[in-house]
């Protein structure tokens, strides 16, 4: 495992803290005809040999710079400005996976599913999908019967966002009580409160104010209920 993690740090140097935003514009200006493109790449195989400390390694660095060069080369020629943030994702997951191939194939570990606590990992999988769409259809049934005559003007928000702000909210409540970090919750709650009160302040509307209330413990009290539920599961081992 230490030469991934060797390899990851050698990728984030390479991607992050040593390719200047001039590098990443003209890449994608100039595509395949910048030459920052291959330094880039090169720089990659660099850091892999060098992080790994080993010359012997050299082959598999050369592999992680041609695959980094082609999937750049890829990601510079086919996104679109409205699709940056796919790309970046795909474009960091490609990375990884070719990281984790090559870490495979130097180390070739023997893995075993005997010993996975299958039964927790389904459980918390099935306490985050209901956080997240199953949670807020519940929570907009229940407070259903108290929505204002006036909301926000969708036109001043982003798209989905308070849909996204619950399901993070929920999700992070989830992972800091799993976590027994109590203190996090709080100042998760403080600092929504901060945003989200502090703009309703200057609506003046009781009514919104009071909605947004109701809807904000709801999705707090029912995050911090599942957390509290899967942890005692744990406890107990249910079959």
């Amino acid at each position: 495992m230490t030469l991934f993690i060797r390899l990851v740090l050698a990728h984030l140097a390479g991607d992050f803290l040593l390719q200047p935003d001039s590098w990443v514009k003209e890449k994608e200006l100039k595509k395949y005809r910048s030459p920052k493109l291959y330094i880039h790449a090169l720089l990659h195989g660099l850091l892999a040999v060098l992080l790994v400390w080993d010359l012997s390694f050299a082959i598999p660095a050369l592999i992680i710079a041609v695959t980094h060069l082609v999937i750049d080369l890829a990601k510079a020629s086919f996104q679109k400005p409205d699709r940056k943030a796919t790309w970046f994702i795909a474009d960091q997951a490609l990375h990884l996976l070719v990281l984790v191939l090559v870490w495979y194939a130097w180390k070739q570990p023997v893995f075993s599913v005997a010993n996975l606590p299958v039964d927790r990992i389904l459980l918390v999988l099935t306490a985050v999908v209901f956080l997240t769409s199953p949670a807020s259809s519940l929570i907009k049934t229940i407070i259903s019967n108290w929505t204002p005559d006036t909301l926000y003007d969708v036109s001043t928000s982003l798209p989905d966002a308070g849909k996204i702000i619950g399901y993070l909210e929920r999700l992070l409540v989830l992972t800091f009580i799993l976590a027994n970090h109590w203190e996090a919750v709080g100042f998760l709650l403080a600092a929504k409160s901060v945003f989200r009160f502090g703009n309703l302040k200057e609506s003046h509307d009781r009514k919104l104010t009071e909605y947004v209330l109701i809807g904000t413990f709801l999705s707090f009290g029912l995050a911090m209920g599942v957390a509290l539920a899967v942890s005692a599961m744990m406890k107990i081992h249910v079959h």
